[in-house]
């Protein structure tokens, strides 16, 4: 992994995701601030449009859609976020967690073997490893799905152990739809991190069985619904890989946990017996196959040549990048097309006001001394000419920004919740002092512009971006300085 390599040189970032005491620092407290501040946006920005479709008429019933995704995708997600940070424990408890930090799938087996052999034991075992959550993965999973086509590598959503995303996940689909998939992820364990009872293990993998499309009870977002007896899955996993891979060994934790009922994170009923296969891939010869999908440098054997050195950082960079942790996120993305949007709207008011300034300028009146060198009409013009520069310059500063932001600056970051933040507080203080409801008629369009900049901005998933991005930029900045001294 990225980390590996970098510790090796003297230069690993610290996760933000990663375990372990966090220091208090200035941006930490402002990123949980904006993470309140966007909620609260978002809950006024759900009102605001439940009310309009209901003032307007049948023809804006269809408002309750939009009411719909604000609160399954916005809304509700971000309060769980903060609610499951005071009664969801922060430590293994044999159950995945969801982006929201609900108690997700129950993880139900452990490994022990290099990234190269797991990926040769599944391949071999028919599994097909499935693609990386994103824009183009997910709009083809949802055209798959409603159209029952095949997509045998269709996106898993991300769940979380470790306090990180999985490493990795395969599937099987079930007769070419893929809404009823078999399914497993998996997470490479911390060092030196045992097992309750001081079992030790290499990777830890959770597999479910998703029997269809349904929506999830607690977020109300659509989603895949997971079959109830999570052992038979279990089961299944560890017969598929023992039948295509000889080498491999299994045995069992008995009773490793209670079995239990319980929900995971989207509301559907789990049942488990408690058991917890362990299976040993270390005898397993490494096939292509399996050496290809493993996203790793071998930090055992470094190359002491420092340009040798740099290219090996720069490929496992390349490799790492393939990872959720590393892409964009879709809250980047939104923010960007968001302000861009913007910007252009704005841009487009100034090129208006520009083509109208022989009106503007005739409504305008200026009384001046007798005798001075300019007239009216000039001074006008030279007043209008400042006003739409410094239009102009706003809204292209604007677009710099988000561009900026894009590109991962933290600092970009902050100036952009900021300027949505400043925005959103006028139009509220404009609400609550003059009781004049925020409609499509007076800015419900703009508003909400700056409300979804606001919540998109203020998410984990950004915050996570831009520190990743930063430490990325102080790792090649270090790795050159070394470089030229070496």
């Amino acid at each position: 992994m990225a980390g590996s390599v970098l510790e090796k040189i003297g230069i690993a970032p610290r996760s933000p995701l990663s375990p372990g005491r966090r220091r208090v620092s200035l941006p930490r407290l402002l990123d949980n601030l904006y993470f309140f501040l966007g909620a609260v946006a978002a809950a006024w920005l759900a009102y605001l449009v439940f009310t309009e479709s209901f003032s307007r008429g049948l023809q804006y019933v269809w408002f309750l859609l939009v009411f719909w995704v604000l609160l399954a995708y916005l809304l509700l997600p971000r309060i769980h976020s903060m609610l499951t940070l005071i009664y969801v424990p922060d430590y293994f408890i044999g159950r995945a967690r969801t982006h929201e930090g609900l108690l997700g799938d129950p993880v139900n087996l452990a490994l022990f073997g290099a990234e190269a052999q797991l990926h040769t034991a599944m391949l071999a075992a028919g599994w097909h490893r499935a693609d990386e959550v994103g824009f183009r993965s997910s709009l083809r999973i949802v055209t798959s799905t409603l159209f029952r086509r095949s997509y045998s590598d269709a996106p898993v959503s991300p769940l979380y152990l470790f306090g990180t995303i999985q490493d990795f996940t395969y599937q099987q689909e079930v007769a070419g739809n893929p809404a009823k998939r078999h399914h497993v992820r998996f997470w490479k364990t911390p060092e030196g991190w045992l097992l309750p009872g001081g079992h030790s293990a290499e990777w830890m993998a959770a597999g479910t069985y998703d029997r269809n499309v349904g929506l999830s009870l607690f977020t109300l977002q659509v989603t895949h619904r997971i079959e109830r007896e999570t052992d038979k899955e279990r089961d299944h996993i560890v017969n598929s890989i023992e039948q295509a891979n000889p080498a491999a060994s299994v045995s069992v934790i008995r009773n490793f946990s209670t079995g239990y009922h319980a929900v995971n994170g989207g509301g559907d009923a789990i049942t488990t017996d408690g058991d917890l296969p362990v299976i040993t891939l270390t005898a397993l010869d490494v096939s292509p196959e399996g050496a290809a999908g493993a996203a790793e440098v071998d930090d055992a054997v470094l190359p002491a040549d420092a340009s040798l050195l740099g290219q090996a950082v720069v490929q496992n960079a390349r490799n790492t990048a393939a990872s959720n942790r590393v892409k964009r996120p879709i809250s980047i993305y939104l923010s960007y097309l968001l302000m861009i949007a913007r910007g252009v709207i704005g841009l487009g008011s100034v090129i208006s006001l520009i083509t109208t300034w022989a009106d503007s300028v005739a409504t305008i009146r200026i009384d001046l001394p007798s005798g001075s060198d300019i007239t009216s009409d000039q001074l006008a013009n030279i007043v209008l000419w400042i006003v739409v520069g410094a239009a102009a310059s706003a809204f292209l500063g604007y677009l710099l920004l988000a561009q900026l932001m894009f590109w991962g600056f933290n600092w970009a970051r902050f100036v952009a919740m900021t300027l949505s933040l400043v925005a959103v507080a006028l139009v509220a203080a404009d609400f609550i002092t003059t009781g004049i409801g925020v409609t499509l008629a007076t800015g419900l369009v703009n508003l909400s512009f700056d409300i979804l900049v606001l919540f998109a901005l203020s998410s984990s998933d950004a915050r996570v971006f831009v520190r990743e991005r930063r430490d990325r930029r102080r790792a090649r900045r270090a790795l050159a300085r070394r470089v030229q001294a070496a």
